[in-house]
């Protein structure tokens, strides 16, 4: 991934914090058939990402396989017209901000019926937590459980290496920082107040 030194986010438990926020996350392998993407739930155990797919999917096939899981943070488009210098200069463009965590690691295919459903009971639980009556799997019924887990495979990909990226207005100085988290909280379209979240927690930390 292409990361400029000043967009480059190294902090482990930064990306981590990432990976727990947004489980949802892009797989890249390389297969029979050439690159091919699955987009999957995950659930970071440790230092490994778990995760199940169906059956018939060819990530099934791919024991060993090295892969790419791209996790992707908040994101947004970014006017110019909220940078103040742009009001003095008009030598600004309009850019797009966002952040993201590449896992780099290797997959390992799991059959394990017993691993299986004590991971997707993890996953419902955590999903279903803010739901006023959560679902759990015991609602269902034995047989149905049985054929649903005979029709998936648990997958496991041991992190090798975490590059992290947070394009957060870092190569501006810290009033168009600043004007760009309050143009976000103005706009407040879908995921704006989470990027100026995120930007406000990387002002924090400089202070």
């Amino acid at each position: 991934m292409y990361t400029p030194k000043h967009f480059a986010e190294m902090r482990v438990e930064v990306l981590r914090g990432l990976i727990r926020d947004c489980p949802f996350a892009t797989v890249v392998s390389n297969g029979a058939d050439g690159l091919a993407a699955n987009h999957l739930p995950f659930e970071l155990v440790g230092n490994a990402l778990h995760g199940h797919v169906a059956r018939g999917n060819e990530l099934a096939r791919l024991d060993g396989a090295e892969v790419l899981v791209v996790f992707r943070g908040p994101d947004g488009y970014i006017s110019p017209n909220w940078y103040p210098t742009k009001q003095e200069t008009h030598r600004e463009v309009p850019t797009w901000n966002y952040a993201v965590a590449h896992v780099h690691g290797r997959l390992k295919v799991l059959e394990d019926a017993a691993w299986l459903r004590a991971l997707l009971e993890r996953l419902t639980d955590r999903h279903e937590a803010t739901e006023p009556q959560p679902w759990r799997i015991d609602d269902a019924p034995v047989d149905h459980v049985e054929k649903m887990l005979h029709a998936i495979v648990g997958i496991e990909i041991a992190i090798e290496r975490i590059e992290g990226k947070f394009k957060l207005s870092q190569n501006h100085p810290e009033r168009n920082r600043l004007g760009v988290i309050a143009g976000l909280r103005r706009r407040d379209g879908d995921g704006d107040a989470e990027l100026a979240s995120l930007m406000a927690l990387q002002e924090e930390s400089k202070a």
